[in-house]
């Protein structure tokens, strides 16, 4: 009785150690915001750690081999998601625009099997206390409301004169964009996204502008460039190693 005790506690030990290792190696993302692909790899994990406890007589590695192949194949496919934005894609998936204009998208709620009550819920843990007060917002991959109410927007624009022009701009930019993730990426992993470009009304030869102000003489020495609903650029370019 106490042999079955101890070994019962040795193997409950272990796999705490295990799986709390596996997990931190997968990085801080599986924490705190899970795309499909990182939910079904910790089931996995968290199912295979059960089994491992619950049959005592079943040796170990039946349980720590499956984990540690989990563990390779997340690491491998974040590495190479990396690479390629595609493959990217392909997991994670797009985020959704579920209000755009202040109009609420019934096609993708119903494609996104997204109900009016999940979407009231959500805006309330934002504290926005109705649909009217929202000027878009977008459901991520992870399931989150991104929120961006028409206050928001509008002190973005600017109350001076010169920022009526500025409204101006900012209105005919968020008109012109169908929002598919804000901010909208220009550059990723130095290739210019030429369909995000004609959304914003730009060409290459605007960008390459852009870029060339902030230090940077051709597209892929820039690791990401977006542009937000301000017409605001951000700039970051690759690591010189």
């Amino acid at each position: 009785m106490v042999e079955h005790i101890a070994v019962v506690l040795f193997r409950t030990i272990l796999m705490y150690v295990l799986v709390f290792a596996v997990m931190r190696i997968m990085g801080k993302r599986e924490i705190g915001e899970l795309s499909i692909f990182d939910l079904v790899i910790s089931i996995m994990i968290a199912e295979i750690a059960v089994f491992a406890l619950e049959d005592i007589e079943r040796p170990l590695y039946d349980g720590i081999l499956p984990i540690l192949m989990l563990l390779l194949i997340q690491i491998g496919i974040a590495y190479i998601s990396m690479k390629s934005r595609r493959l990217r894609l392909l997991f994670d998936g797009k985020p959704s625009v579920i209000v755009q204009n202040g109009e609420i998208n019934q096609d993708e709620m119903r494609k996104q099997r997204y109900n009016i009550d999940d979407l009231l819920m959500q805006l309330r843990s934002q504290n926005v206390a109705s649909v009217s007060d929202v000027e878009f917002a977008v459901l991520e991959t992870s399931g989150q409301l991104s929120v961006f109410t028409k206050e928001q927007v509008k002190q973005g624009s600017g109350s001076t004169n010169p920022g009526k022009k500025r409204e101006g701009d900012i209105s005919s930019l968020v008109s012109k964009i169908k929002f598919e993730a804000l901010p909208l990426p220009l550059i990723v992993d130095g290739k210019v996204e030429d369909d995000n470009l004609e959304r914003v009304g730009k060409t290459r030869f605007w960008l390459k502008n852009q870029i060339q102000a902030k230090g940077y003489l051709e597209f892929k020495e820039v690791f990401f460039c977006t542009i937000d609903h301000n017409g605001r650029l951000y700039i970051n370019g690759k690591d010189k190693s």
